[in-house]
């Protein structure tokens, strides 16, 4: 079993069909913890932060958040994915919605707030993320990297306890990068506890409290940044890393 955390995953199993794709998973974070996911393709990254809100449902094993059970028959799912923020690599936002109502209408139906409110949220959160002044924004009239901003903030408008990051780099131009991780650093900067899967190791080595490499399907090896990345135990962390740094 893992050692308490906020979050936890204890003996998680989960199969794509015949597909093993998480192997008894142990692991946890902490309160305030930034844990960065990193290893190869298929290694079951994704998987992993998935199974926190139930997006995917293991065979095996149980997640848990601030010890209740996300994987019991009887969860409250609604209330888990509220707890639980989560950013994509494919922003997800509303099309026909402006920047503004994409952020609120999660917050305005789940918890009742009124147009006001919803609009003073909006606007906070904007300017949390750096874009004060665009509420009026179609998502197609913004950046990817914008885009990516927007459903960040969408995320954190249900006040979530954890962020989940999922690849939210991968599909944007180099130049817009840097604006989508300085908002994942601010928010590291006032204590929200993240899982983040990601391939960008400058930015793993500078914000993560702790790696966890992941090949197929199981932790390799979990550290501190520096002394993963300058001293790894295992031989499948030393090759991965050979291969990046």
């Amino acid at each position: 079993m893992s050692r308490a955390g906020l979050v936890e995953f204890d003996d998680v199993h989960k199969y794509f069909g015949e597909t093993h794709v998480l192997r008894g998973i142990d692991a946890a974070i902490d309160e305030t913890e930034v844990v960065v996911v990193i290893g190869p393709s298929g290694s079951g990254k994704s998987t992993l932060l998935r199974c926190v809100n139930r997006l995917e449902e293991i065979q095996q094993g149980a997640v848990r958040i601030a010890g209740q059970s996300v994987t019991a028959p009887d969860a409250d799912i609604n209330r888990i994915r509220q707890r639980v923020g989560m950013v994509f690599q494919s922003f997800n936002l509303f099309p026909h919605m402006t920047a503004r109502e994409n952020i609120t209408i999660g917050p305005r139906k789940v918890r009742d707030l009124s147009a006001t409110e919803g609009e003073e949220l909006a606007s906070e959160l904007l300017d949390r993320v750096g874009l004060t002044g665009q509420g009026d924004s179609y998502p197609n009239e913004l950046s990817g990297g914008q885009q990516q901003r927007v459903a960040i903030a969408r995320a954190l408008a249900m006040e979530p306890e954890v962020m989940l990051f999922d690849e939210v780099t991968s599909a944007l131009d180099p130049e817009l990068v840097g604006d989508v991780l300085g908002v994942m650093r601010d928010l590291a900067t006032d204590g929200m506890t993240m899982l983040v899967v990601t391939h960008e190791m400058e930015f793993a080595r500078e914000v993560g409290d702790r790696i966890v490499l992941m090949a197929d399907g199981t932790i390799v090896e979990q550290d501190e940044p520096e002394r993963l990345f300058t001293n790894p135990r295992t031989e499948r962390a030393k090759q991965f890393l050979q291969r990046l740094l």
